[in-house]
């Protein structure tokens, strides 16, 4: 379907219905679906080929028309919960280390860049636009598979992650993530969708095509090392009073460009953040007998509570080891 105008403020979310479905016989090329989406400001429509391999794949073709404008047009939107992770949980707030649907938000720009943002709660509506330009895919990922992560028998460990191949030039446009403060695993407060460039006006239209793949992880890896778990906690050095206003990050990487280093050798790790100052900045394996497991470890200081948006990757001399790290750490 479309997201249009999701917490956009000033405006009302509009929820446009599948009024007309037709089912078409199943063939070798698997289960065809044709649609009619209607809504008082749009109207639409829609071809599906669904298929069922090592996940599901569904290929979608969608004409849209507007009869209204829109702030925010989001074409092949996504949805997720996230209450809480390793990242941070308020002390005692629920039994189980961590509750989500997703943890995070796996892109492919355009340009062939491998970005990973984790997912937030924060304390009010927060919306962040990634710039691309014919993208090659994104999706929100669960990449935490381990059961004791999570300890609840509705199995966090194995919902699926959805995956956005853009079939054809989709163009200039942004991913677009909105986090919708909750307080419990019943709500989706997550949200993705690609927001084309071009305006969203009365007599407007747009056509897409691309490919959702429903799986256990990415379609297409990157062979980079992947970010597995972003931890934090206060500032400092142990035994030393702990300086206000100081976050301190543990951000973990595992994969093979890691497990290849020579003996000796530390992956260097390149830092940027919008505002603040970086100190203690380290790098070291993890002890856990699982090669090419290393974090990255750094304090960051800085005034006042706007949020601050990061960035990291892992690298050696001029080699690239990891996919870029990408955060919105709100301070308290």
């Amino acid at each position: 379907g479309v997201a249009l105008d999701t917490w956009q403020a000033g405006s009302n979310e509009e929820f446009p219905d599948f009024t007309e479905i037709y089912i078409g016989p199943e063939t070798a090329d698997g289960v065809v679906l044709h649609a009619l989406l209607e809504g008082p400001s749009i109207v639409g429509a829609y071809r599906f080929l669904m298929t069922r391999g090592k996940g599901v794949v569904m290929d979608i073709d969608c004409s849209l028309y507007l009869r209204g404008a829109f702030t925010r047009f989001g074409v092949a939107p996504l949805t997720s919960m996230f209450w809480f992770s390793e990242t941070m949980k308020p002390t005692a707030i629920d039994w189980r280390p961590e509750v989500h649907d997703s943890d995070g938000l796996s892109m492919w720009t355009g340009a062939g860049e491998r970005l990973w943002r984790p997912l937030n709660n924060p304390n009010r509506v927060m919306a962040s636009a990634f710039g691309d330009n014919n993208p090659k895919g994104f999706g929100l990922m669960q990449r935490d598979r381990n059961y004791d992560h999570y300890l609840d028998n509705v199995f966090y460990d194995r919902r699926p992650s959805v995956w956005i191949e853009p079939k054809g030039d989709w163009g200039k446009g942004a991913i677009q993530l909105i986090e919708i403060p909750t307080d419990d695993e019943i709500h989706d407060n997550i949200v993705v969708i690609w927001a084309p460039e071009k305006p969203a006006v009365p007599g407007a239209s747009f056509e897409y095509s691309y490919r959702l793949h429903w799986l256990a992880d990415e379609p297409y890896p990157t062979k980079l090392a992947r970010c597995v778990a972003t931890r934090l906690g206060n500032g400092g050095q142990p035994g030393r009073p702990r300086p206000k206003g100081v976050r301190k990050f543990m951000v973990e990487f595992l994969g093979e460009p890691l497990a290849k280093l020579p003996f000796g050798v530390k992956p260097e790790p390149v830092l940027w953040a919008s505002r603040g100052t970086f100190s203690y900045v380290f790098t070291e394996a993890v002890f856990d007998n699982v090669p090419g497991h290393w974090r990255a470890q750094f304090d960051l200081t800085v005034e006042g509570s706007e949020p601050v948006e990061m960035r990291l990757f892992l690298k050696n001399g001029d080699e690239v080891l990891s996919e870029n790290w990408l955060y919105q750490y709100h301070p308290l």
